[in-house]
């Protein structure tokens, strides 16, 4: 009998991007893993990355994480890693393929919504297709939001 797959939200997160949802209407989530020296690694842990002004994209057939800031591990001496050094990401050949096609053609932009440590103990980022909103459509998603709240707090009044 197959395994079914749980989806449970990440409980490790080391860094999120919270004004991507705002920024863009995310049409797809992929899961990456990312390629990392040992010091990004324990730098993660730390909770010390930022991941606000970073996006993804192609680069020689494959996709690379650019912008990310992971401060350098203060205990590593010699073998530091650059902080905005530009990371792989670890996709299958079909996603990437599709990837850069819905970036070419549809002019989606790849955005990292966070990076977070699985079950297993590794660094894996979440990856989002998104397509940007303009002022308006913030305002209308805002004023949305507001509404959703408000009949929230009535019917738990009424009921």
């Amino acid at each position: 009998m197959a395994r079914k797959k749980k989806n449970k939200a990440p409980t490790n997160i080391a860094a999120q991007n919270r004004k991507a949802r705002h920024n863009y209407l995310i049409e797809e989530h992929f899961e990456a893993g990312i390629a990392l020296v040992g010091t990004e690694v324990k730098s993660l842990r730390k909770n010390g990355a930022t991941i606000t002004e970073a996006y993804a994209a192609e680069k020689d057939g494959e996709i690379y994480l650019f912008n990310a800031y992971i401060p350098e591990y203060q205990s590593a001496k010699h073998l530091a890693h650059e902080p905005r050094r530009q990371r792989k990401l670890l996709l299958h050949s079909r996603e990437v393929a599709r990837l850069i096609g819905a970036v070419q053609r549809k002019g989606l932009t790849l955005v990292p919504l966070s990076i977070y440590f699985n079950d297993r103990g590794f660094a894996k980022v979440d990856l989002a297709l998104g397509r940007g909103k303009h002022k308006v459509d913030k305002r209308a998603y805002a004023k949305e939001q507001d509404w959703k709240r408000d009949k929230s707090r009535l019917m738990r009044k009424k009921g």
